[in-house]
């Protein structure tokens, strides 16, 4: 399928995409957000006892140092010292979901659990079978982000920030038009003022993790400021270092990513909630591309080899998401119904544009 196959789709899309909503909701604003390859074992149960050291865990800091910051015999404890804001507000005043061992299941339908076959399912709702490598190039689906930028009062004020260089192909960068920051590649346009400078300097000048990609700091930065100058209404946040330290072997920087990742989403929400805009009226969905192996070995890798990277956690906190906390027991919930979830939001159905999209997650209140 070649990716021009739905343009002459887009006047239905577009009328989908403004169809009156069914029930009147307080949010105004949607940010999706997610840790790349963040297992659920780590959001529910902290710090892994058994990778707390040099020979399993491949640890650069001490390990007393590293249980100092991280370590409580309290799973409850210890898993909001490593995610303060997951646990203190968002877990509070909304919902998450994935915490097998209380029988909340979520989980991957790709059937691969690794990276673009799980932003696939997420951003377009369903899994595609032809997704089957990170080096894909151009999404031939529909995603409802470039869906929502049909729609006038959305057009230009959707936007995603990325440290993956991949996103370009993901989201389909020349087809979708959305505002879109991925990887080392930084926005056009005339960027003035000696924080500016600086920033350009330092993503021209430091060492990549990987070609393409940005540290997750380097990303938050231009973030914030884009939020606070341009106001977007639909937003998405790709943060990469979780993966990828994982990947490399060293847990300890695993945790460390993790706990600053809490961090910048706090920001995010901070400096949200302190615009008349976004106050009160904004929605967030937190949650992984996909889960990771266990053990002593497997937890540095993901996919059909490593049992248990299907699954995944999502969390949700806004104006119209009830504060019911962790979640146990059913209903299971799935990636591909983040994407419609996103669209009913803002009051709108993506299925009518794309029927094979999963329903929303049942995270909104009843009318």
């Amino acid at each position: 399928m070649k990716t021009t196959t739905w343009l002459p789709f887009l006047p239905a899309l577009a009328l989908a995409v403004n169809a009156p909503a069914p029930a009147q909701l307080k949010t105004h604003n949607v940010v999706l957000i997610v840790s790349d390859g963040l297992r659920w074992q780590e959001i529910f149960t902290g710090a892994d006892p058994t990778l707390l050291n040099e020979e399993h865990g491949g640890i650069w800091a001490s390990e007393a140092s590293l249980k100092q910051r991280f370590w409580d015999d309290d799973p409850t404890v210890r898993r909001r010292m490593l995610l303060p804001f997951l646990w203190d507000v968002v877990a509070k005043q909304g919902q998450i979901f994935g915490n097998q061992a209380k029988g909340s299941i979520a989980r991957v339908t790709n059937g691969l659990a690794f990276s673009y076959p799980g932003y696939n399912e997420m951003l377009t709702g369903h899994p595609d079978a032809r997704i089957n490598t990170n080096e894909y190039g151009p999404n031939p689906n529909v995603n409802v982000y470039e869906w929502l930028n049909q729609a006038p009062d959305l057009h230009g004020r959707v936007a995603a920030f990325a440290s993956w260089h991949a996103f370009k192909d993901i989201f389909n960068e020349p087809r979708s038009q959305i505002v879109l920051q991925a990887g080392s590649t930084r926005l056009p346009g005339s960027r003035s003022g000696p924080r500016e400078a600086l920033l350009d300097q330092l993503y021209e000048q430091t060492s990549e993790l990987e070609p393409g990609d940005v540290w997750d700091a380097f990303l938050q930065i231009p973030l914030i400021d884009y939020v606070k100058a341009a106001r977007p209404r639909v937003l998405f946040v790709g943060y990469g270092e979780t993966d990828w330290w994982a990947h490399i072997g060293h847990y300890d920087l695993v945790l460390e990513s993790a706990h600053h990742m809490d961090a910048y989403v706090r920001e995010l929400w901070d400096t949200m909630q302190a615009l008349p805009e976004y106050r009160g009226q904004t929605t967030f969905i937190i949650t992984c591309d996909h889960g990771r192996g266990g053990g002593l070995e497997e937890w540095k890798e993901h996919g059909v080899s490593q049992h248990g990277s299907e699954n995944i956690w999502v969390a949700v906190i806004g104006p119209d998401t009830p504060p019911l906390g962790e979640r146990s027991g059913p209903p299971a919930v799935v990636q591909a119904q983040i994407a419609a979830t996103v669209a009913a939001l803002l009051g709108r159905d993506f299925r009518t544009a794309v029927p094979a999209a999963a329903p929303p997650l049942p995270v909104l209140r009843a009318p």
